[in-house]
């Protein structure tokens, strides 16, 4: 079967010069690796190597996507409209004018950035623009190999799953050469079917962007920052949000400040690791800045570094949501701008010390499941029932933050911003952002994370993972680390147990194939599979008397719980 899909596609996937000549070269094991399955269509749409193949990312598989989604839309609209953006990576404006053309096609309007544009612009237009469905063409912080398709709805978040099914089920039906319209792009912008997002709707973002600030009086005119758009889309807005605010003394990082999908000088585009720093870090010597700062490609995520007394000290995207969160609740009950009941939202896998946090300043603190879209469902939540400014913050521990409801995913834009003004607000009072959060953990208690990914590529990788899950369902540790487990919590089976005293409670939440063992001291390990890549991730929630204490079971629980997971 893998062979006649091979030979099918050497015979019709002709319209890519680069997928006839990766056909031809293609070996054995290669080709096993690229048609053995399907890319998977979920609510988070599509994401997997470049190349050839039912389980690569080229025209055709972006082709047979957006042809389901044509048939979602229509059916829920008589005049469809579909917004679409896109990043700098490789064939990343090819895949969006393709997306547009069978879009168009389908008799559907469509509205298509004219240059790269970040993920949270893309949420905004769908909204802006009251369109039926909005698409992003991005990999986030994959490395260069990989791209993807992002789908969302009318309100701004990724597509439901009910959406998705939908979307699915007709890709199932479809032939990916024979039954996916598509029209001439230059064709359908000069007939108005495809338009450009113009100017307007990009300052309207920024504005909803500027209106998010905590302190508007604040002079931002001293602080001295170094940032770096990782060679992606957040350049133009970051620059734009921080010439808004009053922040005058930016250095951008010439190397990385161009579009490349190769990442030439950031093999991993990840805010969330040290190396993508590394020329910021560089030109940090001469700069001495008060804040460095990175967004992925997509710029829906933000990571940040301060000074240390000779070199830099790296925060998680824990650290960076506490401090956002308790500077958001402290100054906006400073200047009375705090909304009665308050409410938070932070995804599973994020610390838990932010609800005690949230707890000083009366203000409620959600869990979601993890992925952002969950935080948006919680933000519509609160705008059905007239109490959208309620809503002060959500944020996960990858790097994703969110103050306010004007788009329904993580905005790398809106949290520069907020960055910068936190840095500036400390620095005028002359605290540094380390000082910030080793107050907020004496006052609160040492909760210290991490997250630790293990790659399973392929198939052998994926039935891996599967085993994993598995194996832990069936036999699920009694003790982690030699610190006894008394509670396990199967969010699959929307259950969680009591192992002290058997008592069963229900998870109100979706459900999803994560595994949590909570541990006797307070400390937790959680285990899931990665919804957008081939890895399976374990996240360390350890809890400490004191920094060093916290520190040691930190790395012991990670070394205990990745043996555990057989690596």
């Amino acid at each position: 079967m893998v062979f006649e899909k091979y030979l099918t596609w050497q015979q019709n996937a002709v319209d890519d010069k680069d997928l006839v000549n990766e056909l031809k070269s293609m070996e054995d094991g290669d080709i096993i690796d690229a048609f053995y399955k399907h890319l998977e269509f979920g609510t988070a749409g599509l994401r997997g190597v470049i190349g050839a193949g039912t389980n690569r990312m080229n025209i055709y598989t972006v082709g047979k996507a957006t042809q389901g989604l044509a048939a979602y839309i229509n059916s829920i609209s008589k005049n469809g409209k579909v917004a679409i953006a896109y990043d700098s990576r490789i064939k990343s404006d090819v895949f969006a004018k393709h997306t547009a053309s069978i879009l168009a096609a389908n008799g559907i309007k469509v509205y298509i950035y004219k240059e790269l544009a970040p993920v949270p612009m893309l949420s905004f237009a769908v909204r802006y623009l009251k369109c039926d469905a909005g698409v992003v063409i991005t990999a986030s912080h994959n490395p260069a190999k990989y791209n993807g398709y992002k789908a969302y709805g009318a309100d701004g978040s990724q597509l439901s799953p009910e959406a998705s099914d939908y979307v699915l089920d007709i890709m199932n039906k479809v032939d990916i050469f024979k039954d996916v319209k598509t029209m001439d792009f230059p064709l359908g912008v000069s007939q108005g079917i495809i338009e450009y997002i113009g100017d307007d709707v990009v300052n309207a973002y920024l504005g909803e962007v500027e209106k998010c600030r905590i302190n508007p009086q604040l002079d931002l005119s001293n602080l001295n920052v170094i940032y770096s758009p990782l060679h992606g889309s957040g350049n133009k807005p970051v620059r734009e949000i921080l010439k808004r605010i009053g922040v005058t003394n930016v250095t951008v990082v010439t190397e990385q400040e161009e579009p490349d999908g190769n990442f030439p000088t950031a093999p991993y585009p990840n805010p969330e690791i040290k190396e993508a720093f590394n020329c910021a870090l560089e030109l940090a010597k001469t700069v001495k800045p008060d804040l460095l700062f990175a967004t992925d490609p997509d710029c829906d995520r933000v990571g940040i570094a301060v000074p240390c007394g000779n070199d830099y000290r790296l925060f998680t995207g824990n650290e960076v949501g506490v401090m956002l969160l308790e500077y958001i609740l402290k100054c906006k009950k400073a200047n009375g701008t705090l909304p009665k009941n308050p409410v938070g939202v932070k995804t599973i896998v994020t610390t838990e010390i932010c609800k005690k946090i949230a707890a000083d300043y009366g203000c409620e603190m959600r869990d979601v499941l993890t992925g952002f879209k969950f935080i948006g469902e919680q933000i519509a939540l609160l705008e059905k029932d007239g109490q959208a400014d309620r809503y002060v913050l959500g944020f996960e521990e990858s790097y994703g933050y969110l103050s306010r409801g004007y788009v329904r995913d993580k905005d790398g834009v809106n949290a520069s911003m907020l960055i910068c003004e936190m840095t500036a607000y400390y620095k005028s009072i002359g605290k540094d952002l380390i000082t910030v959060l080793d107050d907020i953990y004496k006052k609160y208690g040492y909760c210290l994370c991490v997250q630790k990914s293990f790659a399973c590529e392929g198939q052998s990788g994926m039935a891996r993972i599967a085993e994993i899950m598995t194996n832990l369902r069936k036999q699920t540790p009694k003790e982690i680390c030699g610190i006894d487990v008394v509670e396990f919590k199967d969010y699959k089976k929307s259950i969680g147990t009591n192992l002290e005293t058997g008592e069963e409670t229900v998870i109100n939440l979706p459900k999803a194939n994560v595994l949590s063992f909570g541990l006797k001291d307070g400390s937790s390990v959680i285990v899931r599979p990665s919804g957008t890549e081939p890895k399976i991730k374990i996240y360390v929630n350890a809890i400490g008397a004191t920094e060093v204490e916290a520190d040691k079971k930190r790395s012991d629980l990670l070394q205990s719980g990745s043996k555990l997971l057989g690596f």
